[in-house]
């Protein structure tokens, strides 16, 4: 238990004491104020208490979450609505009020009620008067009035008290949430940058690239240019929250394009994008992570190989699939760069509740199918 989850349990305790304590103390100020702590043996006491305990429980940790989170607002004001019945028709703390009035010698409970003889009309002293109105007592002896009021203010109370207590701790959460996927944005940053921008890419790249320069082959120019736009990504682009998924899918293309330079034909790489991506946003590199573990454990300079990379946007939705032969590598695939742990991490943080990321390494295949919603 940190240091958080123990101050609640002991602000949890006060509170519960100091609320449940008020019934005896208003008691206490009573003429017979012996009658008060008799009363933590009677179940009217722990109605009271038991009635607000679970009211209160229920509605910030079942309730909130569940149904107003979750937008489902007509059945929440149901709920409340049946729970407010359910105390206006308990009145537990009347309950407590009429149990008193009971159990003090002289006072005007169901048992000490004047009878109708001992009533006398004093413009006619030997007419007794009629008895009192049963009304003015209410159901079982309780008082008549249509609602218990302080039950009543404790509910409202309470509802409010754990709303707030609800929305402190989301925010709390969020915070925490947006703190951990800055660090780890960071983090991906520089493992990324090490990844990709690295001696031994930079080598190989410029190397075929030269190749290509010493040959004349007409694709010189755009091979330097695609390293040049992968560089601008990876060095400024990276550093923003959010970045459009054309620009990440740019990039893409372009490292597919580069690692084509130095694959021979027994490599088959297949790339497709399918959809508009004009106007949607998605968190540098997340794409990239699975693209760049393709080309690592998916190549071979023996083996044939197939690899094949798929972008599909739809609606608000971001589909992305690849799949790759595996060959001699850990059991435990993982990648250098940002890193698929990483981006599982980021993925959790960024969408908890809208995305759906499938890995599968199975058959000598590696499979990556990502769902992301925006």
């Amino acid at each position: 238990m940190n240091r958080f989850q123990r101050t609640a349990v002991v602000s949890h305790a006060v509170g519960w004491l100091l609320l449940l304590s008020l019934p005896l103390l208003f008691l206490m100020q009573q003429p017979d104020n012996q009658s008060a702590w008799q009363l933590l043996g009677y179940p009217a006491y722990w109605i009271f208490s038991l009635s607000f305990i679970l009211l209160f429980y229920l509605h910030t940790y079942w309730l909130i979450p569940q149904q107003y989170e979750k937008k489902k607002y007509v059945l929440y004001a149901a709920t409340l609505a049946l729970l407010f019945a359910g105390i206006s028709y308990l009145r537990p703390y009347d309950r407590i009020i009429w149990h008193n009035q009971e159990m003090r010698p002289n006072g005007v409970g169901r048992n000490a009620m004047p009878q109708p003889s001992e009533f006398r009309r004093p413009d006619r002293p030997g007419m007794p008067l009629p008895p009192p109105d049963p009304g003015r007592f209410g159901r079982r002896g309780m008082p008549g009035r249509p609602f218990d009021l302080v039950s009543v203010f404790l509910f409202f109370t309470l509802l409010a008290l754990g709303t707030t207590i609800r929305s402190t701790e989301r925010l709390r959460k969020t915070e925490k949430r947006a703190l951990q996927a800055e660090t780890e944005k960071a983090n991906a940053e520089l493992s990324f940058l090490k990844a990709q921008i690295n001696p031994h890419f930079l080598f190989n790249t410029l190397n075929n690239i030269y190749s290509l320069a010493v040959t004349q082959n007409e694709h010189t120019p755009d091979a330097i240019l695609k390293l040049s736009n992968i560089m601008r990504y990876v060095t400024d682009d990276v550093t923003e929250d959010m970045v459009p998924v054309e620009k990440e899918a740019a990039c893409i293309r372009d490292f597919i394009d580069l690692q084509r330079l130095r694959l021979n034909k027994q490599v088959q790489v297949e790339f497709s994008m399918q959809g508009d991506l004009r106007g949607k946003y998605l968190p540098p590199m997340v794409l990239m992570t699975f693209v760049e573990n393709v080309f690592k454990y998916g190549v071979s300079n023996h083996e044939p190989a197939s690899i094949i990379i798929r972008l599909v946007s739809e609606a608000n939705t971001i589909f992305f699939y690849c799949r790759n032969k595996l060959f001699e590598v850990p059991r435990h695939v993982v990648s250098t760069g940002i890193g698929i742990a990483n981006t599982k991490q980021r993925l959790q943080h960024l969408y908890p509740d809208r995305h759906l990321l499938s890995i599968k390494q199975e058959d000598g295949f590696f499979t990556v199918e990502l769902t992301i919603q925006l």
